[in-house]
C-alpha cells in the first residue's frame, strides 16, 4: 500500500514509491516510476514485463515462494474460495486484465473524484491487490494465482493512485471526508453480501463513522482484514518505541496484517505495534497490474490482500463460522517455526499465516458442539443469580398490600376517635369547675 508524506489528510494505500521492471525476454531491466508515498505506509512495486513478452511460466514460478510461505496449495484441495465475495476497498480494479476476467464486480466510486476507469493511472494499486486475492491465471498455467482463485471481487473505489490526474484534488479534501467515504464503502460491502473485506489502506486517526460501519460488518459476520501500516523509521523516533497505530487495522474485530520477506524476516517498513495479529509475504510479491503487466509489489498492502484470500477459503468451507471464530482460526494456526518467543510480538503478531492449518483449525471450530447463547452468569459477577441470597422478608402480593392498608386506616380511625373523646372530657371538666383564682386579699 502506498503512502503520503507525513501530514497527509486523506486515506492512502500503504506502499513504497518505487517499482522496478523485471524480465524482458531472457534479461533484466530497471525502470523507475514515482508513485507518491503516504503518511503511515509505503509500497514498492516492480514490473515483471509486458505479459506477452514473458515466458509462460516465469510469473508463476516467481510467485511460488509466496504460495509456499502461506501453505496455500494443500488448502486448495478442500476449497478455492468459490461462492465468497471479497470487497476490495481500494483505488479500483480493472476487471478486464487476463488473470481476473470473470471474477470482478464493479461497485461505486466513493473517492470524491471522477477519473475515468480508462485512464492508465486509475486502479493501479487496487488491481494489484485483487490479483493477489482472486487471480486465476490464464492460458492454463500463466499469470498470477491468488490465494482464493475461485472467489469473486467487489471493487469499491475510495482512494486514488499517486499518478491519478485528480490525485491533487483528492488530497486537498479534509480527512473527515475520506473517513465518511470509507465508512460508506464498508456499509456498501456489507449490504451487497461481501463475506470478506480487504482494506490495503490506512490512516493515523480514528473515526466514529468508520467504527460504526465496522460494527455493522461484525454484526453480519463479515471478516475485515487490513494492513497494519508501513511506518519505516517512525518507530525509532517514537518515544514508546512502537510505530504509530494504523486504522482501520487497530479497530476491534479487524485482522491486522504485517509484512515479511521471502526469508520470513520482518520487512523493514512493516509497522510494529499491537494492531499486528499475523504476518504474510509483503516484499517483492508478484502481482498483475491494471495494464496487464506483472509487477513486484511491497508493503503491508500485499500481505493484507493475500491474507484476505485465506480468510475467503475459510468462509467458503465453513460459512457458519462467526467473524471472531475465523480470526481465531487464522491466529491460532500460524506456521510453528514463525511464531515468536512467548507466542506473540508486535512485529509478526502470532506468526505467519498458514492457509492449510487455518482451514483445519476452522473445521474443528465448526465441528464443535455449539455453546449456550451467551456466557453463563455463574462464571462471572460473583456467581450470578444463583449466588444471590433470598430477600429477608418475602415479597408481598397485591392482596396483602390492600389488607395492610385497610388495617392501617382502621388503626388511624381508632386513634382519632380516642383523641376526640379525651378532648371532649377535658373541656367538660373545665366548664363545671371554672377557673381557679386566688381570693381577695
Amino acid at each position: 500500500m502506498l503512502s503520503r508524506p507525513r501530514g497527509a489528510r486523506r486515506l492512502r494505500r500503504q506502499g513504497w514509491p518505487r517499482r522496478q521492471g523485471l524480465l524482458r525476454g531472457q534479461g533484466w531491466r530497471r525502470r523507475a516510476l514515482a508513485l507518491a508515498a503516504m503518511a503511515i505506509a509505503a509500497c514498492s512495486a516492480a514490473a515483471l514485463a509486458p505479459a506477452g513478452l514473458a515466458r509462460a511460466d516465469i510469473v508463476r514460478s516467481t510467485e511460488t515462494w509466496v504460495l509456499n510461505a502461506l501453505n496455500v496449495e494443500p488448502a486448495w484441495t478442500t476449497t478455492q474460495g468459490k461462492g465468497v465475495l471479497v470487497a476490495v476497498i481500494d483505488s479500483g480494479v480493472n476487471p478486464d486484465v487476463s488473470d481476473l476476467v470473470g471474477n470482478v464486480r464493479t461497485g461505486p466510486n466513493l473517492s470524491g473524484v471522477n477519473t475515468s476507469p480508462s485512464d492508465p493511472n486509475w486502479g493501479v494499486h487496487g488491481t494489484w491487490m485483487a490479483s493477489l486475492i482472486a487471480g486465476h491465471g490464464h492460458d492454463g498455467g500463466s499469470g498470477i494465482v491468488g490465494t482464493a482463485p475461485e472467489s469473486n471481487v467487489l471493487s469499491i473505489r475510495v482512494i486514488t493512485d499517486g499518478d491519478d490526474p485528480h490525485d491533487a484534488q483528492y488530497e486537498r479534501e479534509p480527512a473527515a471526508t475520506g473517513q465518511r467515504e470509507l465508512a460508506q464503502a464498508i456499509v456498501y460491502a456489507v449490504k451487497h453480501h461481501a463475506g470478506v473485506i480487504s482494506m490495503s489502506l490506512g490512516y493515523s486517526q480514528q473515526s466514529r463513522p468508520v467504527r460504526a460501519a465496522l460494527q455493522d460488518a461484525y454484526k453480519h459476520n463479515v471478516v475485515v482484514v487490513a494492513s497494519a501500516g508501513n511506518s519505516e523509521g517512525l518507530a525509532r523516533s517514537n518515544a514508546s518505541g512502537n510505530a504509530p497505530y494504523s486504522f482501520p487495522a487497530n479497530y476491534p474485530g479487524v485482522l491486522g496484517v504485517a509484512a515479511v520477506n521471502s526469508a520470513g524476516q520482518v520487512a523493514r517498513f512493516s509497522s510494529e505495534n499491537l494492531s499486528v495479529q499475523v504476518a504474510a509475504p509483503g516484499y517483492r510479491v508478484p502481482a498483475q497490474g491494471r495494464d496487464g503487466q506483472y509487477w513486484y509489489v511491497s508493503g503491508t498492502s500485499p500481505a493484507c490482500a493475500l491474507t484476505a484470500g485465506v480468510v475467503a477459503l475459510i468462509k467458503a468451507a465453513h460459512p457458519q463460522l462467526t467473524d471472531s471464530q475465523i480470526i481465531s482460526a487464522v491466529t491460532s494456526s500460524t506456521t510453528p517455526s514463525t511464531r515468536p518467543p512467548g507466542g506473540y510480538n508486535a512485529q509478526v503478531g502470532f506468526g505467519e499465516v498458514n492457509a492449510a492449518d487455518a482451514l483445519t483449525a476452522a473445521g474443528k471450530l465448526a465441528a464443535a458442539a455449539p455453546g449456550p447463547a451467551g456466557m453463563a452468569l455463574s462464571s462471572h459477577f460473583g456467581g450470578g443469580l444463583a449466588a444471590i441470597p433470598p430477600a429477608p422478608v418475602p415479597q408481598r402480593g397485591l392482596a396483602v398490600l390492600v389488607l395492610f392498608c385497610v388495617l392501617g386506616a382502621a388503626g388511624l380511625a381508632v386513634v382519632a376517635f380516642a383523641t376526640s373523646k379525651l378532648l371532649t372530657q377535658r373541656d367538660a371538666a373545665t366548664s363545671v369547675q371554672g377557673p381557679s383564682w386566688p381570693g381577695p386579699p
